[in-house]
């Protein structure tokens, strides 16, 4: 693989609107020559509720090979899976999912960013009470081209 090869990167959460963005990232990627760079920012959703407990670090090792393979299932089943076409890589690292995905952009000749969005409506505005929007941050702060997936039509 050449170090010059176009990439997407796709910051990935654990909702359906990031399997949605990243079912998005994979059709559109082959046909850009892009691979994809798929980005899990830890949260404390990544872990058990108890940070005392005896299988914390062990639940939440658990919990992030988990998400690992829900990525490369939700890969598997799209065309360009299937088909070969799509090429890819995740990793997982820790910090302000904003600043790591514009950090992981700056790292490659990165095209764009993809992110989901948890939409809009009064449950959307709630969560963003308690976690600040990405897409948002990103679109503030980033001097790439940002695709902000919306949710899938049956959320809307």
């Amino acid at each position: 693989m050449a170090e010059t090869e176009p990439v997407l990167v796709v910051g990935y959460g654990r909702a359906e609107a990031g399997d949605h963005a990243l079912a998005i990232a994979a059709g559109i990627a082959p046909g850009l020559g892009a691979r994809l760079r798929v980005v899990h920012v830890v949260t404390a959703d990544d872990y058990p509720d108890d940070p005392d407990s005896e299988t914390y670090e062990d639940e939440g090792r658990r919990r992030l090979r988990a998400g690992h393979q829900h990525v490369e299932d939700v890969l598997a089943a799209t065309p360009e899976g299937r088909g070969g076409r799509l090429r890819w890589t995740q990793e997982v690292r820790h910090g302000d999912p904003v600043t790591v995905l514009i950090r992981a952009a700056e790292d490659r000749d990165t095209l764009m960013i993809v992110v989901g969005t948890r939409g809009e409506g009064a449950t959307a505005t709630l969560s963003r009470l308690l976690e600040p929007s990405v897409s948002h941050g990103l679109i503030r702060h980033q001097h790439r081209p940002v695709l902000v997936v919306p949710p899938p039509d049956e959320h809307r």
